[in-house]
């Protein structure tokens, strides 16, 4: 199956990766994906916790830039590329 691919200024082939999912396991609830997230990629998630200053997130667009990842100290986030329509 083919996938989204562009080219870099060097010219070589470059298949983007996007986020899929945030492992529940593994997020801390500390927010700073949803600080820099500027696509709408995610959403704050509801929790039946007491500790309201913890701020858990969903995936609601799969497409973005992958900067979530990159903020997130635990490695929550899952990427995978996009299928070509």
């Amino acid at each position: 199956m083919a996938y989204i691919t562009g080219r870099t200024r060097a010219g070589k082939e470059w298949t983007p990766q996007f986020v899929r999912s945030v492992d529940e396991e593994r997020c801390i609830g500390c927010g700073r994906c949803m600080k820099i997230c500027a696509h709408n990629v995610l959403a704050p998630k509801e929790v039946d916790e007491e500790e309201s200053a913890k701020m858990y997130c969903a995936v609601t667009n799969a497409d973005g830039c992958g900067a979530c990842g990159r903020t997130c100290n635990k490695k929550a986030f899952s990427f995978e590329p996009l299928h070509a329509p």
